[in-house]
């Protein structure tokens, strides 16, 4: 039976980058707090010094002329976000899928799977890309929507089963985020720490039977049911709102203790030890989750490198994010990274569930 391998990953981001516009747009919004002190000091722990947007914070977040997007008092309704999303997510998953250099190799796609959990649109985006790439009409196509941060694994879940079943299988994976149009007028520190995390991103993957790039072994998921409402996300009428528990680092640090101390091969380390996987790529989710998923499974100070550059670089894209973790892991292949070594990836999200999978480099 094949292999399915992970052959190749493009990456796309819009242009700009907010962060530093957005935790000034937070400290005019707070003032002189004891709020805005704290948020001032969690701003400088959360190891994020980019994220991006289409927004343009020297018109949209107030500080320059121009139509204003977030307008404190009038924030845009869930309708006018949805619109945007229609307007701009194209785009951006075009931009990725064109990172991939297809070239002649377009025809031969059999499959798009593509993942999302901020913004609906129909005819959808998986329709509006076949359209732009030129990807063939009899392209089979799977939606994996609002299954949030650890959408990308359930996707690539998807490709290596429909390469195991149909060798001659090329699967498009796309994954894509705008986070930031889901902004929320608040003053409340616990929803201005969550937006803190988010940014928008897009990165397209090719999964064939191909032995080139990653060898994706297997895959496993968990769920977590004491911990359901730790991480929700709900549709309202401003948006979509995140509910994001100060609790989850501590329930994802005693998940991975449980794992590492299971006797048998039922959980998602299958039976082996941490230090089984030279190589890690798991979700950028935030400093703390990395903290924890590094201290649970009490791995070397440097194995979740890739990781927090990505966070630095970057913020949580959500369902995105591991994908740019693993270009990074991809491209270091023959280089930095030895062919032949083993590695987990592992993506947290609502539920509160775990996704993961092993790979070898190729």
């Amino acid at each position: 039976m094949p292999r399915p391998h992970v052959n190749r990953i493009a990456t796309a981001l819009p242009p700009h980058d907010v962060h530093e516009a957005f935790v000034h747009f937070v400290g005019q919004q707070l003032g002189d707090s004891r709020d805005a002190r704290l948020f001032r000091r969690l701003v400088a722990r959360a190891g994020i010094a980019h994220r991006f947007s289409y927004f343009d914070p020297l018109i949209h977040l107030g500080q320059g002329e121009g139509e204003r997007f977030y307008v404190p008092g009038a924030f845009p309704s869930t309708g006018t976000r949805m619109a945007r999303f229609e307007q701009l997510a194209p785009g951006l998953a075009l931009e990725a899928v064109e990172g991939l250099a297809l070239g002649a190799e377009r025809d031969r796609i059999t499959h798009l799977v593509v993942a999302c959990c901020t913004g609906f649109m129909a005819p959808g985006l998986d329709q509006r890309l076949i359209q732009l790439s030129g990807l063939r009409p009899d392209v089979e196509r799977t939606v994996v929507g609002y299954m949030g941060c650890y959408a990308a694994v359930t996707s690539l879940r998807l490709a290596h089963h429909i390469v195991r079943s149909d060798p001659a299988a090329r699967v498009l994976v796309v994954a894509l985020e705008l986070c930031t149009l889901h902004f929320q007028d608040t003053t409340r520190l616990d929803q201005l720490l969550s937006m803190l995390l988010f940014g928008d991103g897009c990165a397209a993957a090719l999964v064939t039977a191909n032995e080139t790039g990653l060898a994706l072994r297997d895959f496993r998921a968990t769920t977590l049911a004491e911990a359901a409402d730790a991480i929700t996300w709900r549709i309202g009428d401003d948006g979509f709102t995140m509910h994001l528990s100060t609790e989850v680092p501590a329930h994802i640090r005693h998940a991975m203790q449980q794992e590492v101390a299971r006797p048998d091969d039922g959980g998602l380390l299958r039976g082996t030890a941490p230090a089984d996987y030279p190589l890690w790529a798991v979700h950028a989710g935030g400093r703390a989750i990395l903290d924890a998923v590094e201290s649970g499974l009490a791995l070397p100070p440097d194995a979740l490198d890739r990781s927090r550059a990505v966070l630095h670089d970057n913020g949580n894209m959500s369902s995105a994010t591991i994908l740019f973790i693993l270009k990074r892991l991809l491209d270091g292949v023959g280089t930095t990274v030895p062919r032949g070594a083993d590695g987990f990836g592992v993506a947290f999200g609502p539920g509160l569930a775990a996704e993961s999978f092993r790979f070898v480099t190729a």
